[in-house]
């Protein structure tokens, strides 16, 4: 994409099918959890906001995509992403090793409490 999404939806349109897919399976099913997330762009990245704070973030990159959860919840559960790519922040997966739907909503239902608790 050779300008910058201004929306999720123009972000999406710019890459490639098989990661639009997996990108709006995360997408939905965060929208399902926290239905009153707002959807915006931030650091040029997806992002759904829960109560004015980024719940998660998520990209696509050329050989990976990303969730940006939170830093604690990534420290929560950290022993079931041992098989994936971590940082502080991150965790990268594929097409062929997705994130599990369960694992993908235990990341977000944390995060969503820690944000319900004010944490900073």
């Amino acid at each position: 994409m050779s300008e910058k999404a201004t929306t999720i939806d123009e972000y999406l349109e710019g890459i490639d099918p098989a990661f639009r897919a997996e990108l709006e399976r995360i997408r939905a099913l965060v929208t399902e959890l926290v239905p009153s997330v707002d959807e915006t762009m931030s650091y040029s990245m997806p992002t759904l906001k829960y109560k004015g704070r980024a719940l998660v973030y998520f990209t696509a990159s050329k050989k990976h995509m990303s969730l940006f959860p939170s830093c604690w919840a990534i420290e929560e559960f950290k022993d079931r992403l041992e098989d994936y790519k971590t940082t502080v922040h991150a965790i990268q997966f594929t097409l062929a090793k997705p994130l599990p739907t369960e694992l993908v909503e235990d990341l977000v239902r944390y995060h969503a409490l820690q944000i319900d608790e004010n944490r900073q």
